[in-house]
This record gives C-alpha cells, sequence and structure tokens, in this order.
C-alpha cells in the first residue's frame, strides 16, 4: 500500500518519512482543505527528508472555481514547486456547473513539462457526474485522483470507490482519502486500491483572541497506527 500523508510542516515530512510514507501532500490552512504552501517549507522538506513530497497547488479557499489570473497565478506555484524540488503537484479546477473545467489541460501540460507527477485531489467528490469526470481525466492526463467516493468520508463512499478501482484503477491511481483510519484502512485496502491518503494534525490549543487559528501538532500514533496494518 501507497501511504500519502497530507501535512502542513517539516516536522509531518519527518515523521512520514519515518514511518515508511511514500508521499506527503505538502499544504498550508488545512482547515480550510489546504492551500499552497510557502516556497521556503517545499524546500526544507524536501531537502530535509527523502519522502516524495506533492505540493497542494490551490491559491484561495471557498472553492474550485477559477479565473485565467488565478491559473496564472497557478503555473507560477507549479514552477516554484518544481524550483524546490517538488516530486509532484495536486490540484483541481471545476465549472460553475461542477465539470472537470478545460483549464485543467493548461496547467497538467504544464506540469508535464517540468516532469511532474499531478494529481487530481478532492474537487473530484464535488462533480455532477463522477464517471464522465474521471474519464475526462484520464484523457488529460492525470496520473491519480483523491476520492471519498463522493461521500463526506471514503468509508462512506467505498462502494464507489471499489466501483472507480475496478474500472478505470489501470488507467488512473485511485487514491481513498478523508476519514481514513484505523479501524477502516484494511476494509478501504480491500477495494483494490493501492493509495491511501489522510491527514495527521491534532489540535493542542485554540487562539480565539484576534481570530489567529488553531495550533496543531502531527499525530504521530495515528500515522504509526494505520501503517502498522500494511508492514
Amino acid at each position: 500500500m501507497n501511504i500519502e500523508i497530507c501535512i502542513n510542516s517539516l516536522e509531518g515530512a519527518i515523521i512520514a518519512e519515518r514511518y515508511g510514507a511514500k508521499r506527503v501532500e505538502l499544504c498550508s490552512a488545512l482547515s480550510v482543505g489546504g492551500l499552497t504552501p510557502s516556497y521556503g517549507l517545499i524546500k526544507q522538506c524536501v531537502q530535509k527528508t527523502k519522502v516524495e513530497v506533492h505540493v497542494i497547488i490551490r491559491p484561495k479557499e471557498g472553492g474550485f472555481v477559477y479565473n485565467l489570473e488565478d491559473i496564472s497565478l497557478m503555473k507560477i506555484d507549479i514552477s516554484a514547486a518544481k524550483r524546490a524540488g517538488a516530486k509532484g503537484v495536486v490540484f483541481g479546477v471545476l465549472t460553475k456547473d461542477n465539470t472537470i473545467a478545460d483549464y485543467n489541460i493548461t496547467l497538467v501540460e504544464f506540469a508535464k513539462t517540468l516532469n511532474l507527477e499531478v494529481t487530481f485531489h478532492r474537487a473530484f467528490d464535488f462533480l455532477i457526474d463522477y464517471k464522465l469526470g474521471i474519464e475526462k481525466l484520464i484523457e488529460i492526463g492525470f496520473d491519480r485522483v483523491l476520492t471519498s467516493g463522493t461521500k463526506p468520508t471514503a468509508i462512506e463512499g467505498i462502494e464507489v470507490i471499489a466501483s472507480l478501482q475496478k474500472r478505470f484503477g489501470d488507467k488512473i491511481q485511485i487514491m481513498a482519502g478523508s476519514g481514513v483510519n484505523k479501524k477502516n484502512a484494511l476494509q478501504l485496502a480491500n477495494t483494490g486500491i493501492e493509495n491511501l491518503h489522510f491527514t495527521a494534525q491534532k489540535p493542542i490549543s485554540i487562539n480565539t483572541q484576534f481570530s489567529m487559528g488553531e495550533v496543531t501538532v502531527v499525530d504521530e500514533e495515528k500515522i504509526k497506527n494505520i501503517i502498522d496494518l500494511f508492514q
């Protein structure tokens, strides 16, 4: 099983490497689903660990509908991720009608010229027709798709995940994510998927004064418990 851990810090990359994770999805602002991290953080994770670093390219919170200026910014961030040494990038652009936007073609072609792997993130779970959507992702050239099977959690969407794996798994990597834990990881693995994704952060305090957000640390025990299942 290929384990991908969603992280927001160098500490996360170090711990992911310690337990043998294949990849990390590096983000900032996990509380809003993840935004593009800084160049410095990308470079630190690449230089100080050997785990594959895949960088989320998401310029703003609130959805996945972007304009031409956003796409130009995303290309700049993709270039920066490559310069920092990232192995891949993670993004997803939708139309206002929740279909796969053609902007994805531009971004995938650009990323591929830089020899980056490309993952379509959980924007997939917002699609009005996921079967047509995945066919378009394959046509565009995405390497993998992260999905919870169109449900809030992967275990709720396990039937869809299983069907995606059976029908499309030889054309694109299907990666299950959202709500993955030590109690359901093996059940998800039994769908035939070879990639699992989960976040391992736990809060230690909340600074409500001036709305400065939540302080979190890496949940090392969760990482160990899940990866141990596949040893």
